[in-house]
């Protein structure tokens, strides 16, 4: 692909109110006018460059969502207080009374739990199906689906979005495509393979630290507008708005996501084939063996690789669980949820990040109870983690 996310980041100069090499942080919440009319036409939306009220915008908050427009290609981009203010906030604002959504059925448990137990009570209904079949996928559509939506990698199943197949489907039936990014950024750009929306949870992987909450929505300006709109802007009036000091935050550890992400990628790809072959069931889509491998091939940019996420079935739950207590007492990581740290971390999403889906629609999914999900860390040394965390499954019978 021409397209390189990490140059547009890059290419990026910002300096701060008195030179400084990082933007100075706007730390105020209501912004003065110099006449009475150039306030009234902000309200408007007609005063390009001036800022009203920090839940509408700031300083801080537009040069992150510039540098992450930048990412993903888009026109521009909107900052929020959280991944889930972004998701709910996009999904309201294209979808109303008697709309329907079409989305994947493995999602992030907090999208799927207000798809599936939320949004009905606005009259607004979801069908969940597999979103690797296209054929299921346009079998789902209605002439009241409005929204198509799917990450480009599930959580926590891994299943793999084929981005230009759905947006095709997504143009053939007037629909917007939204794709939350959140595990694959850099290494996919789903607005260049046709996706209409990008969402990020920037707690993750793009933030790195985990020590801030925050999302993003890329997409046109004529959507952003909407989104920002002071008269029915779900953005501005759900009030999910970012702090200018977590927005400085943010933009600063952005520009290493480059360097990271190759990191997380080499990392987990290493451990991904030696635990295949070690005989884990292993699903890693850098793997020959992921059903979805030649498809990530073919959307990714190659130099950051395949994600930092991965997944080991341990068995059960009850060995799950010996094994994380196990690792976490050993130093290679940590029993906890979310992803993108510098050190691995691992949960069983079955009763945690994915508990908000029914042990039924688990089963179906193909969510077993003794399944491990990996964000894999920033290691120097994989060769001796993966010797490590072998002995680890050895102690606890995973293996012999």
């Amino acid at each position: 692909m021409a397209f390189k996310p990490a140059n547009n980041i890059q290419d990026l100069q910002y300096f701060g109110e008195f030179g400084g090499i990082n933007p100075s942080i706007s730390d105020a919440t209501t912004f003065t006018f110099m006449s009475a009319k150039t306030m009234s036409d902000t309200f408007e939306g007609n005063s390009d460059g001036c800022h009203l009220y920090a839940r509408h915008t700031t300083p801080s908050n537009l040069y992150l969502g510039e540098a992450l427009a930048a990412m993903e290609a888009t026109k521009t981009a909107n900052v929020f207080g959280s991944g889930m203010g972004a998701i709910t906030a996009v999904l309201m604002q294209l979808c109303g009374a008697g709309d329907h959504v079409v989305s994947s059925r493995t999602i992030y448990g907090g999208t799927y739990a207000f798809l599936k137990n939320f949004t009905p009570k606005l009259n607004i209904q979801t069908s969940f199906v597999d979103i690797t079949k296209l054929a299921v996928v346009e079998a789902a559509i209605t002439p009241h689906t409005k929204v198509l939506y799917c990450e480009s990698v599930s959580n926590p199943l891994l299943e793999v979005a084929d981005i230009e197949g759905l947006s095709e489907l997504a143009k053939k039936h007037n629909l917007q495509l939204v794709v939350d990014n959140t595990f694959s950024p850099l290494s996919i750009s789903p607005k260049t393979l046709g996706a209409d929306i990008v969402i990020h949870s920037l707690t993750k992987f793009i933030n790195g630290s985990s020590d801030t909450v925050g999302g993003v929505v890329c997409g046109t300006q004529e959507m952003i507008d909407r989104l920002r709109s002071v008269i029915d802007g779900a953005g501005m009036l759900f009030g999910s708005t970012m702090d200018s000091r977590v927005s400085a935050s943010i933009l600063k550890n952005l520009r290493t996501l480059h360097i990271r992400i190759k990191q997380h990628s080499a990392n987990a790809l290493y451990l991904a084939e030696r635990f295949e072959k070690d005989g884990l069931k292993t699903v890693y889509p850098g793997l020959e063996s992921h059903p979805s491998h030649l498809i990530f091939k073919q959307m990714m940019h190659s130099e950051y690789g395949f994600g930092g996420m991965m997944t080991i079935d341990a068995g059960s739950l009850e060995k799950a669980n010996a094994l994380m207590e196990l690792m976490q007492k050993e130093n290679l990581g940590y029993l906890a949820v979310s992803l993108g740290f510098h050190k691995t971390l691992f949960s069983a999403p079955g009763s945690s990040t994915s508990s908000e889906i029914p042990e039924d629609e688990q089963k179906e999914m193909g969510l077993g109870e003794g399944l491990i999900r990996f964000s894999i860390g920033l290691d120097n040394d994989i060769e001796r983690t993966y010797q490590k965390m072998k002995a680890c499954m050895k102690t606890v019978g995973i293996l012999s």
